[in-house]
């Protein structure tokens, strides 16, 4: 009977606690639109550092984004990277919503950033993510302990690289035209699968290569 009663309990503190987790990813995804939204209008260093927005907001307010999080999970927990993905491209998808209502050129702009990352190819797009991935943990770590200066460096310093993070890159390609994605479906989705491993891998590179006791304290 003790089961019976406390079974549904559980399922939903269960439920309960997954909205919150989506919830959260969710407005981690319309930061990185925002910053996104940004550096579509102003493509140069300044859009670049103008992107860092976004990330100090994710880290501010502990939301949770996929790029903040992956270098950080524990076992068991990779079902909720997942949600966590699919709820930052769903914010992500409501600010580029928003951005195809801006008189600004930002669809135009968008396929181009596309465009080059299609011509790249999936493995050695997914080889630079892995460069995001790794800066990623690095300023997060930095910025949980109130330091932001490696924030501040490192979101422009991986769009310089044109080292894809697979957020940003997702406000990105719901920008493009409707007409370039019925036209590169196929390409466009491998390409980022591999984005979103190659930023997995960057985001755990740390805790593959250093010895247990030199880890920092994920």
């Amino acid at each position: 009977m003790s089961y019976l009663i406390l079974n549904p309990i559980h399922l939903i503190m269960t439920i309960s606690s997954l909205s919150q987790l989506l919830r959260s990813a969710f407005l981690a995804g319309v930061c990185i639109g925002i910053a996104g939204f940004g550096y579509l209008a102003e493509k140069s260093i300044v859009g670049a550092v103008l992107f860092a927005f976004g990330l100090l907001t994710v880290v501010h307010y502990g939301l949770k984004l996929y790029t903040g999080t992956a270098g950080f999970i524990r076992k068991g927990e990779v079902g909720d990277l997942l949600l966590i993905l699919i709820g930052n491209i769903i914010g992500c998808l409501a600010v580029a919503l928003i951005a195809r209502c801006s008189p600004m050129p930002l669809q135009a702009t968008a396929q181009g950033v596309l465009e080059g990352r299609l011509a790249v190819g999936p493995l050695k797009g997914g080889v630079l993510a892995i460069g995001c991935g790794f800066i990623m943990t690095t300023a997060v770590t930095f910025a949980r302990q109130g330091k932001n200066l490696p924030l501040l460096f490192g979101v422009p310093l991986f769009i310089m690289c044109g080292f894809p993070h697979c957020i940003a890159d997702a406000f990105y390609y719901l920008c493009a035209p409707l007409d370039f994605w019925a036209a590169h479906l196929g390409e466009i989705l491998l390409f980022y699968l591999a984005i979103v491993l190659g930023n997995f891998i960057g985001c755990n590179l740390y805790r593959a290569v250093l010895p247990p006791s030199d880890k920092l304290p994920f």
